[in-house]
């Protein structure tokens, strides 16, 4: 069999399955995946190069002065030969997230060869979806979803047990909790300025279940993407001293007889130097979740903000 057919295996399954690529999530997509190619394999950069090349697909890194700015990677196609490049010295997370999100833009044309109704995704589209591919495969769904509660909603815990980073741990926290739990979370790094803190990745997720156990009409409570960190906020206290801290309650209501939301800020630290700070909030019945993370990390205990984070 020429590889280019083993390429289209995959393709022909999900279409087999599906009646359309469209008519599968990429969630769906990456299950597939993983069931047809890992089964019981671990999923690293070998395992990975094996199954490219069973696809007929060579992985080959390339010198990161070769690539533009901000690029991980790309792929080719020519005639039946395929190949993905990665950086080199990038990081084992990086590499992987790099083959994963080039096999799904490569399978993307052959979706539209094998099914003649389907409208092939455009350029942004399907980088969006190989972005949620790769994220998919890495992190499936109900056992990331077991390890977050495990560790208490703690990013860079769950950063260091993947090997991921900690804004593609973030981000995925959303994904996987969207329906069952109100969130709010969001990563802070160092902007190109001395001592200028923004906000550079955040995810959410609401209770389905329980409507009323959601915050609604506060938007302007929960900080998004650019906003610098404000004075007396709880991330202001994590960069000032690098330590850990957690607000009990953090009131909305003019009267403060609300249990309103609890928040928990966490540095992560590398040689001394402050890389990143993850804020986790939840309601503040749902402060229990928390625990497994309070106890690990002892932050300081904070009992009360009003309105603010």
């Amino acid at each position: 069999m020429k590889s280019f057919s083993d390429l289209r295996y995959f393709c022909e399954y999900i279409v087999n399955k599906y009646g359309s690529p469209s008519n599968a999530s990429e969630e769906e997509k990456a299950q597939e995946f993983r069931k047809i190619y890992l089964r019981d394999l671990p999923l690293d950069i070998r395992t990975l190069r094996a199954i490219a090349s069973a696809c007929g697909i060579y992985v080959n890194g390339v010198d990161s002065k070769k690539l533009p700015q901000n690029i991980r990677g790309y792929h080719d196609v020519f005639e039946d030969k395929r190949n993905i490049y990665y950086k080199k010295g990038d990081t084992k997370s990086g590499i992987e997230n790099t083959v994963l999100h080039e096999f799904r833009e490569m399978i993307e044309p052959v979706f539209a060869e094998l099914c003649t109704d389907y409208s092939p995704l455009r350029t942004n589209a399907v980088h969006l979806a190989a972005n949620k591919f790769a994220t998919a495969v890495l992190l499936p769904t109900d056992e990331f979803r077991n390890k977050v509660y495990e560790t208490g909603f703690d990013v860079i815990a769950l950063s260091k047990l993947y090997s991921k980073s900690c804004s593609q741990v973030l981000l995925r926290m959303g994904e996987v909790l969207q329906g069952s739990v109100f969130l709010y979370s969001a990563l802070y790094e160092q902007g190109p300025e001395v001592d200028n803190w923004t906000l550079s990745y955040w995810t959410g997720s609401a209770n389905n279940n329980d409507p009323e156990a959601n915050i609604c009409g506060a938007d302007g409570l929960f900080p998004r993407k650019g906003r610098a960190v404000l004075p007396g906020s709880i991330v202001d206290m994590v960069l000032k001293t690098k330590k850990p801290y957690l607000v009990s309650r953090i009131t909305i209501f003019d009267s403060r007889d609300d249990d309103g939301l609890t928040a928990i800020a966490a540095p992560l630290v590398i040689r001394g130097s402050l890389s990143k700070v993850a804020l986790v909030v939840l309601l503040g019945n749902n402060r229990n979740l928390l625990v497994p993370q309070i106890e690990r990390i002892s932050p300081t205990i904070i009992e009360e903000f009003h309105r603010h984070l």
